[in-house]
């Protein structure tokens, strides 16, 4: 949930964070009915709402003034796990190849690595621009479409194209985004260095 506004405290049961807890409970429903069902359509239906529903708990939370610590931790918390989840899922029973998973997971783990490092030199993470928030949106509404070329006979014809053009489109712009964030911090780093050169 991003908001300039500070969270004022833990704030638990709010609304929004009801709504992300609704969401977070979606993770698991969706990986029954795909894994231990054949019920794909509703699967794909799970995840496109549970996903497609990120901006919900953001909205309320601005609206009804109840912006929380909990929600700033938990919001992304569970975006990025319904990605690696659908990600892994989908890897797991062959709808998508393993070359594209590494991709998505590479990308993550450099994001990781740069936030650590920039944690050490004593900067936040970037703001989430709106390149990488596009970007996260392609990439996750490939999966149910991906779900329905994959599994559902009757859809493969429309839903195998549509969903792969998503699939490696949202890939470009997911790393694109990636040396966005990378340029930033290079920059925060750097300036950093420059001042304590100018100090000394």
């Amino acid at each position: 949930m991003s908001n300039s506004t500070a969270p004022t405290g833990w704030g638990v049961w709010t609304w929004p964070n009801l709504v992300t807890a609704v969401r977070l409970a979606g993770i698991p429903l969706f990986c029954y009915l795909l894994l231990a069902t054949e019920y794909y359509w509703q699967a794909a239906v799970v995840l496109a709402v549970g996903g497609g529903t990120d901006w919900v708990d953001g909205q309320l939370a601005r609206r009804l003034n109840q912006v929380s610590k909990l929600g700033r931790l938990l919001d992304p918390f569970v975006d990025r796990l319904y990605i690696l989840t659908a990600l892994l899922a989908l890897t797991y029973i062959g709808l998508l190849p393993w070359l594209f998973t590494i991709a998505v997971l590479l990308r993550e783990a450099t994001l990781v690595t740069m936030v650590i490092v920039l944690r050490w030199h004593g900067f936040a993470p970037p703001e989430v621009h709106f390149l990488g928030k596009c970007a996260t949106s392609v990439v996750f509404m490939s999966f149910p479409v991906l779900v329905i070329a994959g599994l559902v006979d009757s859809a493969e014809a429309w839903a195998a194209p549509v969903g792969w053009a998503l699939a490696w489109w949202g890939l470009g712009l997911y790393w694109l985004a990636a040396f966005v964030y990378l340029r930033q911090a290079a920059g925060l780093i750097r300036s950093k260095h420059a001042r304590a050169h100018v100090a000394a």
